[in-house]
Parts: C-alpha cells; structure tokens; sequence
C-alpha cells in the first residue's frame, strides 16, 4: 500500500526554489499561490505587501480553533520560532522568510515548512501523549471536527491513548471496501505484535463513545486506534503522529484507489468477452440460386 507524503510538496518546491534563486544572485520573482489540501485545508504562498525579498507561506484550517484549545500555537511557536508572524487575513498561521537572510539549515527549514498542517495536527496527539506518560487519567476527552461530518476522538489512560477517527461513506461500496482494508489491519497485529490495535464499527459508534452524541447511520464508520507506550514515548511518537494524522485520507485514498482498479479490471475483462463473441458469430452461407432452365446466377 502506498503511504501518503505527510509533507506539502507545492509549498517545499516552491519554497526551495526560492532561497536558491536567491543564493544564486537572481532577481527575486514574484509568487502568488493558493491551493488546497486534504481535510478543507488551504494554502497560500504570496509576497506580503508586495515585496518579492519577503515569502510568506500561510495555511488555514476550519478546525485550527479547536486546536488552538490543545496547544497548537505553543507547539508552533517551538518549531519555527522567529519565522513565525501574526496571520495574514483569512488563514490561522503564517511563516514569513526573508530571501536577503537565509539560514545555513536552508533543506531543515524548507522541511519544516512543508510540514505545517502536520505540526498543527501534532498539538493535540503530543498532549494526550504525555497524559499517559505522566500516568494522568481523567482529562477530557479531545473532539476536533476535522471534516464536514467527521470527528477525531483522543483520550488518554494510564496505560494507553485511544484515538477514534469517524468517517463517512459516501456509497455502499465503499462500506464493504473498507471493510476489507480495516480486516487487513487486525490481520496485520499478528504479523507484528508491536503494531497498535485497530478496531472498526460500523453503523454504531465504539463503547469508548457510548455516552456521546456520536453519529449514528448506515454510512458511518469508526476506526479506533488503540496506542500503547512504547507508540507513544518520546522515540517513537514522533512516527505516530506523522502515520496517524494522515489515516483517514489514507484509507479513502485506498478505496478511491480499488474502485478504480476494479472497473479497470471489469472493462478490461468485458472487452475480451466481446472479442469472443465475435469470433463465434456464425457466417452468411451462400446459397446457389438457378432458373427454370437450370442455370446458376448471384444476386447483385
């Protein structure tokens, strides 16, 4: 299965082509970019108050409030420091650089900022973390509305942190495809016994949700994550963060994927059936025809 790049590509090549424009000696260029992300996310690469030695890369998120409630702005402030400014209007966070100073760590700054909607994601995960390495049980559990109609669920207890993604379906297909995909995953604990446990409800949502207004429907779907420490501690929640924040995505990527595959597979098979039945179509025979007096003639 193919993971997906939890990194921003457009922003790191865009970013990157840049700074070494500029290291370069080249005349600055203008940049002005918008473009969208999965979960509703937007980005916008743009020179503020049109100076072209300024690049700002801004991102907004119509769940970043509740974020926020996690320490979103405290982790982000720990991971960009001084190239972290007051937003542009209409976006949540922006990063501005300066092409006249470029820091000797150019790859790790391009880096990070490619992975902005991950740091932002990160907040909520790395608190609930450290709830369970601290041995805390009892805080609230975290909801964020990352999707129309989807939720993220994070809860911590003294021995693990249990993560639930809800997710609508949009056909019935896709119910049974990822059906599939979430027995791979249970099938896959016995291969690997340090991997997570994966559980997935259909139609109702996990006993962890009972008391909640969870949605309910013949679409919905919920998939629990079950963390335990050694996927949570220092050396390794970083991976986990970067794996988890992006399953959902992954998971109809995968389907939308399948989908596709099969009706390949359905028109690829349906045109060798025609082929055959062409080849047993039976031919015309022609018939002599004669007159009275017994001579043979051909209908033109």
């Amino acid at each position: 299965m193919i993971l997906l790049e939890i990194n921003n590509r457009i922003v790191e090549e865009t970013l990157s082509l840049k700074l070494e424009n500029a290291l370069a000696g080249n005349k600055p260029d203008t940049v002005e970019v918008t473009f969208a992300d999965f979960d509703g996310v937007l980005y916008h690469i743009s020179n503020p108050n049109a100076d072209k030695t300024k690049v700002m890369v801004s991102i907004a998120l119509k769940f970043y409030k509740e974020l926020q409630d996690h320490g979103a702005d405290e982790l982000l402030k720990r991971v960009y420091g001084s190239y972290l400014v007051a937003p542009e209007s209409g976006y949540n966070v922006s990063l501005l650089f300066d092409l006249d100073s470029i820091p000797p760590n150019k790859a790790e700054v391009v880096h990070q900022a490619g992975m902005l909607k991950r740091n932002c994601f990160a907040s909520v995960f790395e608190k609930y973390f450290n709830f369970q390495q601290e041995g805390k049980e009892g805080e609230s559990r975290a909801l964020i509305h990352y999707r129309e109609d989807e939720t993220l669920y994070v809860e911590a207890k003294k021995d693990r942190v249990t993560v639930v993604f809800s997710t609508v379906f949009k056909d019935d297909d896709d119910v049974v495809i990822g059906k599939v995909f979430m027995q791979e995953f249970k099938e896959g604990r016995r291969a690997s016994h340090t991997a997570p446990q994966v559980l997935f409800s259909h139609r109702e949502p996990p006993l962890e949700l009972k008391d909640t207004d969870a949605a309910v429907g013949d679409n919905i779907g919920y998939i629990t994550f079950v963390l335990f420490p050694r996927h949570t501690n220092p050396a390794t929640r970083d991976n986990t963060i970067n794996l988890i924040h992006t399953f959902r995505d992954y998971l109809h990527y995968h389907i939308k994927c399948s989908k596709a595959y099969i009706h390949t597979r359905m028109r690829a098979k349906t045109s060798d059936f025609l082929k055959v039945l062409n080849r047993a179509r039976p031919e015309i025979e022609k018939k002599e025809m004669k007159t009275m007096s017994g001579k043979t003639f051909s209908a033109r």
